[in-house]
C-alpha cells in the first residue's frame, strides 16, 4: 500500500478506480498514442488471458466496454473489473478502470493492486515505447494548436 493514506484505504474502502490526477500512480488509467482497434484488442487478450482468476463476461467493441469478474485465489472473493477503452477528445485511445469488492467494507488495497496489475500488462503487451503514453493533465486546450 501506499502510505499511511494507503493503509486507511484498504480496511475502508472497497472499491478503486482511475482518475488522471490520482495522487497513487497505479490509478491513473492509460492515455495511448496508439490506434484504438489496437488497445482493444490487446485489452480483450490481457482480461482473458494474462489476468489469473478473472472471467470476462463483458467484451463489446462497440461501447468499448470490457467487464470481467476477478476471484481471489483461497477465499474466491469476487470482484467486479470495468475497462473503458474510448477515444479522448484529442482523438487518442484512454483506458479507464473500476475494481469493486461485492463483499466487505474494505479490500485491503485488492482493487488497486488489480487495476495496477492490469494497466501494466497491458503496457507490455502493447510493447509501449517512450512517448506512446501521454499524460492527460496536460493536453492542450480547446482551440489552441497542438
Amino acid at each position: 500500500m501506499h502510505g499511511l493514506s494507503g493503509l486507511v484505504r484498504g480496511f475502508t474502502q472497497n472499491r478503486a478506480h482511475t482518475d488522471p490526477v490520482s495522487e497513487d500512480g497505479r490509478l491513473r488509467g492509460r492515455t495511448y498514442a496508439i490506434p484504438f482497434d489496437e488497445v482493444w484488442d490487446k485489452s480483450v487478450d490481457v482480461a482473458q488471458t494474462r489476468m489469473r482468476g478473472w472471467t470476462v463476461t463483458v467484451a463489446d467493441d462497440q461501447l468499448g466496454l470490457l467487464k470481467a469478474e476477478s476471484a481471489t485465489l483461497i477465499w474466491r472473493f469476487v470482484d467486479d473489473v470495468h475497462i473503458s477503452v474510448g477515444l479522448d477528445e484529442d482523438g487518442q485511445t484512454r483506458v479507464d478502470v473500476t475494481s469493486a469488492s461485492r463483499v466487505g467494507r474494505g479490500d485491503l488495497g485488492r482493487n488497486p493492486r488489480t487495476i495496477g496489475q492490469f494497466l501494466r500488462k497491458l503496457d507490455r503487451a502493447l510493447d509501449v515505447r517512450s512517448g506512446q503514453i501521454l499524460d492527460p493533465t496536460l493536453t492542450p486546450a480547446r482551440g489552441e494548436p497542438k
